[in-house]
């Protein structure tokens, strides 16, 4: 049977006394692309922080590997925030060294194909680069590591559709295998043709889970058709 990669039990995350992840019991499996879907506010950078180890649990369980979130499971999580975040002076290429020096499981050359197919300019600081060409940086390095779960929070949002498929490419060729994708996106119709599985989250709660082939086969339209009609998008 196959193993989980990252399991929740009653995992419960207050801002306040409002829950943003309310008693969530929920195992994501590992060699999956897991698509985590949502409207705003329904937990899923939440979620995705609390894997990653930027935020604590008011109550509940939350394990990686089968261990608590900490320094070991950090070695193991590649995570891709929804926002920049690295060093707006430094060059692609002084980038490409800060990884691997922080980095044991960084493999630089892979970045730098990656970032070359992409056509990206090394030379280039990462402030003067338009939106679309930093989270393409960002996530070339993200995917660069040899991880066991890749956290992607609307990684292509403000790339140009032209790139989108490229990206999503990349992240199906790149990661590594028996490796886990969870990415958070409301691009539902751009990533559904990647995805092993759906996670949809409503209220910090799980409104559908399932393998995606099933759940639109069980549906009788896509995951994104699906999706517009449980939200009333």
């Amino acid at each position: 049977m196959n193993e989980p990669i990252l399991t929740c039990r009653g995992l419960t995350k207050l801002y306040g006394s409002m829950p943003a992840i309310n008693e969530l019991t929920v195992d994501i499996f590992k060699g999956k692309i897991v698509g985590l879907l949502g409207p705003n506010g329904s937990g899923k950078t939440t979620l995705i922080k609390l894997a990653a180890g930027l935020l604590q649990p008011s109550s509940g369980v939350l394990t990686v590997s089968g261990m608590p979130v900490g320094v070991e499971t950090k070695k193991r999580v590649s995570y891709l925030p929804d926002r920049d975040y690295l060093p707006g002076n430094m060059r692609a290429r002084e980038l490409l060294k800060m990884f691997s020096d922080f980095y044991e499981d960084f493999d630089q050359q892979k970045a730098i194909e990656m970032l070359s197919r992409l056509g990206i300019d090394l030379s280039k600081r990462f402030r003067t680069m338009s939106k679309g060409t930093r989270e393409k940086v960002q996530l070339s390095l993200v995917m660069s590591r040899q991880a066991d779960l890749y956290l992607l929070d609307e990684p292509i949002a403000a790339v140009d559709p032209a790139a989108r498929d490229y990206i999503l490419r990349t992240v199906i060729q790149n990661y590594k295998e028996g490796s886990t994708v969870l990415i958070s996106t409301h691009l539902i119709a751009d990533v559904e043709p990647v995805l092993d599985d759906v996670l949809m989250m409503q209220n910090g709660t799980i409104r559908l889970y399932g393998p995606a082939a099933g759940i639109r086969a069980e549906a009788g339209k896509s995951i994104d058709m699906l999706f517009r009609e449980v939200y009333q998008c």
